[in-house]
Order: C-alpha cells, then structure tokens, then sequence
C-alpha cells in the first residue's frame, strides 16, 4: 500500500467515524466549498514556492495540496483508483 493510499484510508475513516479535534473531520463538516477552497489555497501556496522558495518549502506546499486534495476527493466520492483509472485511459 502505498503512502497516498493509506492517506486515503485515513481520511475515509475521519469522514465515516469523526473524530474530536480532527483537522481532516473538520473540513468534513465545513463541507464541500471549504475543502475546495482550501485545494484552491494550497494550489497557490504550490505556486508561490514553485516560484520563490526552497526546496523543502516546495515539497511541503506539494504535500499540503495532495492532502487537501484527496480530502475534496473523498467529499466528491471519487477513489484514488477512480483517478488513477483516468490516467491509464489517457496514456494507453
């Protein structure tokens, strides 16, 4: 399994059984149009390291964007295999 799918399985969990204090329940229960904003944040933070910042800073901005990511994926109940399946399609 790899790291984006246990990621995946995390967030699902949040998502099905809330947990207090959770970051990842929290955007749950603000709903779709934070956890898409919140993708449309990190999509920018993405840029701006890209752009100006190390390294480092670019990998955590690119990790931040994946999480928020697969968070709007679960909101939209679309699998990392869903996405996955896509871009096979594309590159056959």
């Amino acid at each position: 399994m790899t790291m984006l799918q246990r990621l995946e399985a995390i967030i699902q969990e949040r998502k099905l059984n809330p947990t207090a204090g959770s970051y990842t329940a929290t955007l749950f229960e603000k709903g779709p149009n934070k956890i898409a904003q919140k993708v449309g944040e990190e999509a920018t933070e993405v840029i701006v390291a890209a752009l100006g910042q190390g390294r480092t800073e670019q990998i955590g901005e690119l990790a931040d964007l994946f999480y928020h990511t697969l968070v709007l994926m679960s909101q939209l109940d679309i699998a990392l295999v869903d996405v996955e399946a896509e871009l096979e399609r594309r590159h056959r």
